[in-house]
């Protein structure tokens, strides 16, 4: 329950870790427990601890207005779909291959610029799908829940500062840097610097959330766009996306 304490900064907590898996009676027990205040035990290793996932109702779920709370929100219907399409586009930002889900030491990066950057190359692809959607006369309404959210993305302006020189609440790059000081609160991120809005590294804790997320429609939707790519053997996140060249290259 506390996500940034991991195993490797606790002897006792290692301890425990090591015990869930050589002890299989101790192993359903915490199971158990877990079950008990509605959660499941997403994973427990030396890399990540103990990641325990609440179900819906639990006392420990993440309700929208606590979300909300925390990230400040604005226009809540629909920042919290923009906060939706961040927090998709970083996952899959950060881990665009099965094989990096699959491998634990694995290692993703992301950064607000470029993780506004992907999502603005997908909008435009969906844009692209609207305009065929009407040609056809195929509503939009039946097409994929990401072509339904392009408009409110791109009508919001990637930055602006206020009067005091800081970032604009309502431009997309202040939902990104919200999204992800949030999973960095949460321990699946972790600061690198603070360059042009600040750049990440994945944890462990993230990766296996993410494993949960990549069975998703929205998440394969994403990556089917093409505007997420794979330019060589080592797995480099760092986009160099141009408006006018189709896509974001990682």
């Amino acid at each position: 329950m506390r996500p940034k304490h991991l195993p490797a900064r606790d002897a006792v907590y290692a301890d425990l870790v090591r015990r869930y898996h050589e002890d299989d009676e101790f192993a359903e027990l915490v199971k158990a427990f877990a079950e008990g205040l509605g959660m499941t035990m997403l994973a427990v290793t030396q890399q990540s601890g103990a990641v325990p996932v609440p179900r819906e109702e639990s006392p420990f779920e993440l309700k929208i207005d606590e979300y909300a709370k925390r990230t400040a929100l604005g226009n809540r219907g629909v920042d919290k779909m923009l906060h939706g399409l961040a927090h998709l586009a970083v996952a899959a930002l950060a881990f665009p291959r099965p094989d990096d889900l699959g491998n634990p030491a694995y290692v993703g990066y992301v950064a607000v610029a470029e993780v506004d950057a992907v999502v603005r190359d997908a909008c435009r692809v969906l844009e692209q799908h609207a305009v065929e959607a009407e040609e056809n006369e195929d509503p939009l309404d039946t097409a994929p829940d990401l072509e339904r959210a392009w408009r409110a993305y791109t009508r919001r302006p990637a930055a602006a500062a206020t009067k005091d020189g800081r970032l604009a609440p309502d431009t997309t790059r202040a939902i990104i840097t919200k999204a992800v000081r949030f999973l960095a609160d949460q321990g699946f991120l972790v600061l690198r610097n603070t360059d042009d809005g600040g750049s990440y590294r994945t944890t462990p804790r993230y990766q296996e959330q993410v494993r949960e997320v990549a069975a998703s429609a929205a998440f394969r939707e994403l990556l089917d766009l093409g505007v997420i790519s794979i330019t060589g053997p080592s797995g480099s996140l760092a986009v160099t996306s141009d408006p006018g060249s189709g896509g974001a290259d990682v």
